[in-house]
């Protein structure tokens, strides 16, 4: 992952506990460090962090002298080209969103369809915002970044991520549109029928918006008000729903029936089903062979 963060983390006392780069090219990284001091030179990227635990002594380096504030939930922002000195003295777990002006001006100019040129983001340290953090414990935090089948609910929540910065956290604030609606009766279709199609394949959020020419935000918002489901939940009921035929209807081997319904592996796809139905599927399947 080319992020000037993430590699100067890898250089101290910082414990990478799992990595993954997102299709857009937005990157995540979940982290334990203890007893480290770290000096950050202007990154080219921003970076969003959550504290996940601990983080009580840490410290950030002002005009005024050291900085305490660290705690479970709150968040730092670190705009690109801005330096930053940190001292940890004590344990902290933490997850870092890396991404750069190119995302956030794309982003800006599918959602307000204006040009983001000279966009700029705060600066915030040992803050607090609860969508933040309900954002990155309820989604990021619970899913499995290498997952494919996860990939659609990680590009989701990084969008609502980085739209929140941009309507909360930045120096050119606009007011987000609100969709008036939901699809067209025949888009919907159109969107429904390519997931059933494509179920075994990852649907990424922008995959998806594209078949109907909508901007990933819009398209979210306008899906879930004519589904009543967000894209991914839809997309993650329709494997499971896929995968319950598969078991009643055929013998295929559990490996096989993952693989077609979009899971990349059995485990992965029986930790989902015991979620959702509450039995395992070699149960389900057992119980209606007898």
């Amino acid at each position: 992952m080319q992020y000037h963060v993430f590699e100067r983390l890898g250089q101290h006392n910082a414990q990478l506990k799992r990595a993954a780069q997102l299709d857009g090219g937005t990157g995540l990284s979940q982290w334990y460090n203890n007893n480290d001091y770290i000096a950050l030179d202007k990154p080219a990227h921003h970076t969003l962090s959550l504290y996940v635990a601990d983080g009580y002594e840490s410290y950030r380096k002002t005009p005024g002298g050291w900085h305490n504030g660290g705690a479970p939930d709150r968040f730092c922002l670190m705009p690109g080209q801005h330096e930053s000195t940190w001292d940890l003295r004590g344990p902290l777990e933490f997850v870092h969103l890396y991404f750069t002006d190119k995302h956030l001006a794309g982003l800006a100019e599918r959602v307000w369809d204006m040009d983001a040129s000279g966009l700029l983001l705060d600066e915030k340290t040992f803050a607090d915002d609860p969508l933040i953090a309900s954002l990155y414990r309820q989604w990021l935090l619970t899913l499995d970044w290498q997952e494919r089948a996860d990939r659609l609910a990680l590009d989701s929540a990084v969008t609502l991520l980085l739209v929140h910065l941009l309507r909360s956290y930045s120096q050119r604030q606009r007011a987000l549109p609100c969709p008036r609606g939901g699809l067209a009766p025949y888009r919907l279709r159109q969107v429904l029928d390519y997931i059933e199609a494509h179920l075994d394949q990852p649907l990424p959020l922008a995959e998806l918006a594209a078949q109907v020419q909508l901007s990933e935000y819009h398209f979210a918002r306008m899906f879930k008000q004519s589904q009543g489901l967000s894209p991914h939940q839809y997309v993650l009921q329709r494997r499971l729903a896929q995968a319950e035929t598969l078991l009643h209807d055929t013998t295929l081997p559990l490996a096989e029936i993952a693989l077609a319904c979009g899971f990349s592996s059995s485990s992965h796809l029986a930790s989902r089903f015991r979620q959702a139905k509450g039995i395992a599927p070699s149960r389900l399947r057992e119980s209606r062979n007898r």
